[in-house]
């Protein structure tokens, strides 16, 4: 049953997650033969709510209209420690009579602060994943998917990924067709490839100040290179042994998983200022084919080497690369 949605506004609301909320399920498109919803805003203080962005939303109904609600929608927020007592008890009442609840971005921690989250999965902006994870040990944190569907609780990532979790919400409960046809409405991809990990930015290291600086700068110098750990010792004047201790304990990682991860990040910044084959960009990161790239593109980000380059790629790539 999806009919009679409400989205939680709390002061300082962020205007974009909101209006996910109000797009999807806020519009009569009953024109087009889609389902209408029962649509609100609900909020602890009803009235002129402030925006992230300066200017203020009215919110005509308080948590009360909550109750009779298929799905409640809380949209992101500045991070806050504490919520109204009386917002948190409807989420909680809402859920034990069967409704689902959606949060986009670090409207996330309103669930936590509900205790909706404890012994599910979920996930939220990237930036914020380790203090949503501090805060409520008792979840289990993912933060390089878009969404994550541990119904009745569905949790987004940041900003646009409420429109990917609301178009998925709809798709299981309404169908797959209906959920496209609202998406070409909105002019969006009815589904996205991948996850946020593609979206994190992880710098390349200039230096380290570490024992193994140097070796690893060389490394970094030389990803098209293989190089086994009996080599990169020698390259260290250490043992073998000795070397993947102290790679360990100052990487965090082995040799083999921190090479794979510099040349991933070599990769992206090649797919998305150069329009080099995929073939020669897997050749130039030490993955030596497009095969062998786009395996690993998969595991750690998610997509392959194809979207991430029509997702990043300045103006648009069209042409060898994307036919690899």
């Amino acid at each position: 049953m999806l009919k009679n949605v409400v989205a939680v506004v709390l002061e300082e609301v962020h205007p974009f997650e909101l209006g996910v909320a109000c797009e999807i399920f806020g519009l009569d498109r009953s024109d087009d033969g889609l389902p209408v919803y029962d649509f609100a805003l609900a909020s602890a203080r009803p009235g002129l709510l402030r925006t992230h962005a300066g200017f203020r939303v009215e919110v005509p109904h308080g948590v009360e209209r909550i109750a009779g609600a298929d799905l409640v929608i809380t949209a992101a927020t500045g991070l806050q420690e504490e919520f109204p007592a009386e917002l948190v008890e409807a989420l909680r009442t809402a859920v034990e009579r069967g409704a689902r609840v959606l949060s986009i971005c670090s409207g996330t921690f309103l669930l936590g602060a509900a205790g909706l989250l404890d012994g599910r999965r979920c996930t939220t902006h990237w930036r914020h994943s380790d203090r949503l994870a501090a805060r409520f040990p008792l979840t289990r944190v993912e933060p390089d998917v878009l969404y994550v569907d541990e119904d009745p609780v569905i949790t987004a990532a940041g900003t646009a990924s409420g429109i990917d979790a609301c178009l998925h919400l709809v798709r299981k409960l309404q169908g797959a067709e209906v959920a496209r046809a609202i998406a070409r409405r909105m002019v969006v991809a009815p589904h996205r490839e991948g996850g946020q990990a593609q979206f994190i930015a992880r710098p390349l290291p200039v230096e380290d100040g570490d024992s193994l600086g140097g070796v690893l700068d060389w490394m970094r110098r030389h990803l098209d290179r293989e190089n086994t750990v009996d080599e990169l010792a020698a390259r260290a004047h250490m043992s073998p042994r000795t070397f993947a201790r102290r790679f360990h304990q100052e990487t965090g990682t082995t040799p083999h998983r921190w090479l794979t991860g510099q040349r991933l990040l070599l990769a992206q910044r090649l797919l998305e200022g150069t329009e080099e084959p995929v073939d020669a960009v897997a050749a130039r990161c030490g993955f030596g084919n497009a095969a062998t790239l786009r395996h690993h593109f998969g595991r750690r980000l998610g997509t392959t080497p194809q979207a991430y380059r029509r997702a990043f790629a300045g103006g648009g790539l069209r042409g060898p690369a994307e036919r690899v």
